[in-house]
């Protein structure tokens, strides 16, 4: 097939180096981003005169035709093109004739493809957006349905003290909030039109490159044009956000995996979203989440592929940047898999709160409330640390808990104890007293969801 760059050179180049030098495998899902840019383009062109109006209807006419033709499945892509502008400009120029050939007037192929990822990020962001508000969405009604269910919270792993089940998955939302912000961000910075930049230096025909940035949606221009075509700070950007979006997604994984667990049974996820044992009847395993958990590293490689292949760059593009979609693309999709299996995964849980309580109700985790108990009668902090850990000790010792050790055994610790003390360390009065502003208290869990639902509408 002839090349369209032939000229300075035959455009003879072997087989293998025309397989290796090929992208058109992967950046041909962005055709439809391919072609609204071009047609945006014809319209300029013909606009300001530089080629005829007739024939940038022409063209319009002739990319509105293949759009439709390669949507239906009437046009198959040609994996012999190099890219997927090739195979657009050629398809264009066989339906219209050398008309067609005056497309690319104005432009090159270098702010060409920085327009069409562009354009396809800002989709696909959006969608991946719309997606995670879905997981929110689920993670705000899991955690109404229990916001006074009564579990240990860890630290280290070791159960520290009882919060709400609603306040732990409140946790999760705000960071998927914060997920939200920085991809909108980003996308806020990506929304800059490159065309017309052309392949480094600009054009001599008088363009109106901000014609076709409205035309397109955007909200501004690449203002210096080295900039513009070697640009993919928005890549990393995206990728990042992923990255710290699957970070989020991948800790909750885990806390999935254990609550589903014989050894907590906290919650049960649903049939849907586990798998059974080839050889272990008896098994259930939480495959979908640990998927996640493990495609984190996917999303985590590709963003430190696409910050290895700029790093070393001079301006303006080089042919490196081509390594930019697959990681790209490929962040995206796993991005968008996971999302979609997360939502319905969460909204299908079933919880167990009885076995969450018994969980706390063994772990000491009053112990600073029983401090605080005394440090109310008037006992310095640390001595009442003191003690509260001596009675944990003794209750270790004697196979009870806190709530049911008699007062008499409290008293050989101190004389301030009195028959109040046990509505102290009652596990619902430990998380109803926490009364801070973003506390595990009812009230508080309540404000937190109040607070995500009006940002999510905002």
């Amino acid at each position: 097939m002839a090349k369209l760059w032939a000229g300075r050179t035959a455009g003879d180049t072997d087989q293998i180096a025309d397989d290796f030098n090929s992208s058109i495998r992967f950046d041909c899902r962005m055709f439809r981003e391919d072609i609204t840019g071009s047609m945006a383009h014809a319209a300029m062109l013909g606009a300001k005169g530089i080629i005829a109006q007739a024939d940038a209807e022409a063209i319009i006419d002739g990319l509105q035709g293949i759009l439709e033709d390669l949507e239906s499945g009437a046009l198959e892509f040609d994996l012999a093109c190099e890219d997927i502008h090739m195979f657009v400009e050629q398809v264009l120029t066989e339906r219209i004739g050398d008309v067609g050939k005056r497309l690319h007037t104005a432009r090159s192929r270098n702010d060409q493809v920085a327009l069409d990822l562009r354009l396809y990020l800002r989709r696909e962001n959006a969608e991946i957006m719309s997606l995670t508000k879905d997981v929110l969405q689920a993670l705000i009604s899991q955690a109404e349905a229990n916001k006074a269910a009564i579990l240990p919270g860890y630290t280290h792993l070791q159960r520290a003290q009882p919060i709400t089940f609603g306040h732990h998955l409140m946790a999760y939302a705000m960071m998927l909030l914060r997920d939200m912000d920085r991809m909108l961000d980003a996308s806020m910075r990506m929304n800059v039109s490159p065309i017309g930049c052309c392949a480094l230096a600009g054009t001599t025909y008088d363009t109106d490159r901000w014609m076709e940035a409205i035309a397109l949606g955007f909200d501004a221009i690449a203002m210096n044009s080295l900039d513009g075509v070697s640009d993919r700070d928005f890549c990393l950007e995206l990728l990042s956000a992923y990255a710290i979006l699957m970070m989020h997604l991948s800790r909750l994984s885990e806390e999935l995996i254990l609550w589903s667990s014989w050894e907590f049974q906290f919650v049960s996820l649903s049939d849907a979203y586990t798998t059974g044992s080839s050889i272990m009847p008896q098994k259930k395993n939480p495959d979908m989440a640990e998927l996640v958990r493990g495609k984190t590293g996917r999303v985590y490689g590709d963003l430190m592929a696409l910050l290895t292949t700029l790093k070393g760059l001079p301006l303006a593009y080089n042919k490196d940047m081509q390594e930019d979609k697959e990681a790209v693309f490929d962040a995206v999709d796993t991005v968008k898999m996971c999302l979609q299996v997360f939502a319905p995964m969460i909204e299908t849980m079933v919880t167990k709160p009885e076995n969450m309580k018994k969980a706390a109700q063994t772990g000491f985790i009053n112990a600073t409330d029983l401090a605080d108990y005394l440090v109310k009668k008037g006992l310095p902090f640390r001595s009442a640390y003191k003690i509260s850990g001596q009675l944990v000790a003794k209750c270790i010792a004697e196979h009870t808990v806190l709530e049911e050790l008699p007062l008499e055994a409290y008293k050989q610790f101190s004389e301030l104890f009195e028959e109040d003390l046990y509505s102290e360390i009652d596990l619902a009065a430990c998380v109803e007293k926490r009364i801070s502003q973003g506390g595990t208290s009812v009230a508080s869990v309540e404000a937190q969801i109040a607070y995500v639902k009006e940002a999510l509408e905002a």
